[in-house]
């Protein structure tokens, strides 16, 4: 019984479902329609399917529903296909609805020899006036009560390509009356003379989704076709479907889709950023894209992990974009890489060091994880700080460097600064100090504390790099929410991308560089910069050019924000 009580609704259906006998095995399927880029709401239904099906030992398949021609491609194909990959799953089978076309036009056939189907002539505007509303039944087309023949032959000829688009449409004929509008009279068919981007011109009347998915999942015999709560209307005329034609039951069950603040996902949404030039592609790095968190430094583990937080349930409601952060944030503690990085830097000289010298301290790569064991990093009398980290006069609360005070150098000594030199405008240029070599490995043998420590980069041994520090693209938690005159547009966060071009780093991020994993994807190489954040490595990166994204800071900064 305990165990049971840790089961969401899904596991449950299955579990009762498989104990009945009535399924010796579950088979899902993710069925993206190819017009865009998988979203981070797709990531969910991904692992929600595949894990399902690998959870009781079943399958998946991937299915895309390809019938809309004017807004598909095999760029969005591709795409979906190395996304789910990356993610960490595989399909059983590659379908498209496009394979069915011929047994759905066969289908719509029968419906129509049923007395079930009918060719409409009406507009769109004139059927869409004609559905009545919530509370008002609709009015039954002029040309419902065509013959069966009239109708076979129109069918018929609206395949061959008589008609031009717009024209006429295939309905099933249920009840303009039902009070569910999805079951007034819907459109099975419309005519469309467009080339697909794999039937080509093979076909120029295609399928609805509400006609072809019920069937493609009949066809496969998915047991458990596992949509967003927004079809949950729609499942009756699923259900309509395969009762009329009798064929296998598939069985649609509905979920809360995943909806985070401070972010849009629809997908016409996102395809106006990129053909407006607000973001620079698909994967740009502030994108809900799959590929843009990618590009941006997260891991398949840490989405697979916030899927899993967040749990299934059964109504809508609104995630913190920071428990997407925190997943990643908990991942990447355990398996990046600490380095030094200075993004401000303001020179820092320790005037008692000697000239020339150069040692190598041992730095550790990850406290979190031994194996990964240690470095050797160059110290220098010349070094780089963050210009943030020093004060000339500090307050009280500002334990970091200021004049007369020792703070310690990450892995090396402790300094007390001592005076500044400046330029002609007042800005501070050089900070000179004084080191005590007694505190070698940052720690003094009199036992003295200091409350600051500070992250370093030896001048004389610093790599140049770009460092671009993304933030959230949007600057309100509902973007979708805009005044009057307004579009989700004008909520865009002006300070979601800040490009620093004069950063140092330590030498051992020199051949820091995109790697191909496991799965044989692209990904970066991600690291911890000490103090300032998690970073991964950008495909605009090169040997003589390092660019580097910040996938996230070393905590949530926006909570700061919303208080006030």
């Amino acid at each position: 019984m305990e165990e049971n009580l840790s089961l969401n609704f899904l596991e449950e259906i299955i579990e009762d479902g498989l104990n009945k006998g009535t399924y010796k095995s579950i088979l899902t399927r993710f069925p993206p329609e190819p017009n865009g880029y998988l979203h981070i709401g797709h990531a969910k239904s991904i692992c929600l399917n595949f894990g399902l099906a690998k959870k009781y030992g079943g399958k998946t398949n991937l299915r895309f529903d390809d019938t809309n021609p004017v807004k598909e491609d095999t760029e969005y194909v591709d795409s979906i296909q190395q996304d789910i990959r990356w993610l960490g799953f595989d399909w059983a089978a590659v379908y498209y609805a496009s394979d069915y076309f011929e047994q759905l036009y066969e289908w719509a056939v029968v419906l129509i020899k049923k007395g079930l189907a009918y060719v409409d002539d009406q507009t769109q505007e004139e059927i869409r006036l004609g559905r009545g509303t919530v509370t008002e039944p609709g009015k039954n087309s002029p040309y419902r009560n065509r013959s069966i023949e009239e109708n076979l032959d129109l069918f018929e000829r609206m395949r061959k390509g008589e008609f031009e688009d717009g024209t006429k449409v295939l309905r099933a004929k249920i009840d303009m009356a039902h009070p569910n509008m999805q079951l007034r009279d819907p459109i099975m068919y419309r005519i469309l003379h467009a080339n697909h981007h794999r039937t080509g011109d093979k076909w120029c009347i295609y399928p609805m989704y509400d006609y072809a998915h019920g069937q493609s999942d009949s066809i496969e015999h998915i047991t458990h076709s596992i949509c967003t709560l927004e079809f949950d209307i729609h499942r009756p005329l699923y259900d309509w479907f395969i009762e009329q034609l009798g064929i296998f039951p598939s069985h649609q069950y509905e979920f809360a889709r995943l909806n985070i603040n401070y972010t849009v996902m629809s997908k016409r949404k996102l395809l106006q950023l990129v053909k407006e030039g607000y973001v620079s592609g698909w994967d740009d790095p502030r994108m809900p894209t799959i590929c843009g968190f990618r590009r941006r430094g997260y891991t398949p583990e840490s989405i697979r992990n916030f899927c899993e937080d967040i749990g299934v349930a059964k109504r809508d409601n609104i995630i913190d974009y920071v428990r997407l952060e925190n997943s990643l944030r908990d991942h990447l503690n355990k398996v990046a890489p600490r380095r030094m990085a200075v993004m401000n830097p303001v020179k820092l000289v320790i005037d008692n060091y000697p000239e020339g010298q150069t040692e190598m301290l041992t730095a550790i790569n990850n406290p979190e994880n031994e194996a990964d064991g240690t470095r050797q990093v160059p110290f220098s009398r010349e070094l780089y700080i963050e210009r943030e980290d020093f004060m000339e006069e500090a307050p009280k609360k500002f334990f970091r460097l200021s004049l007369g005070r020792e703070v310690r150098l990450r892995y090396a000594y402790f300094v007390t600064a001592q005076s500044v030199e400046k330029d002609a405008e007042g800005n501070i240029t050089c900070i000179h100090c004084t080191y005590d070599p007694a505190t070698r490995g940052g720690d003094a043998p009199d036992g003295r504390k200091v409350k600051g420590t500070l992250h370093w980069v030896s001048a004389q041994h610093a790599i140049d790099a770009e460092v671009r520090m993304f933030d959230r693209l949007f600057a309100t938690e509902a973007p979708d929410e805009a005044p009057e005159g307004k579009t989700f547009l004008d909520n865009l966060n002006p300070d979601s991308l800040q490009v620093l071009k004069n950063c140092k780093l330590e030498p051992a991020l020199a051949d820091a560089h995109m790697v191909v994993n496991d799965r044989g994807i692209e990904e970066p190489q991600r690291f911890q910069f000490e103090r300032m954040g998690y970073f991964c490595t950008d495909r605009d990166s090169t040997p003589e050019h390092l660019v580097f994204n910040r996938s996230c800071s070393l905590k949530d900064t926006w909570a700061k924000i919303s208080q006030g």
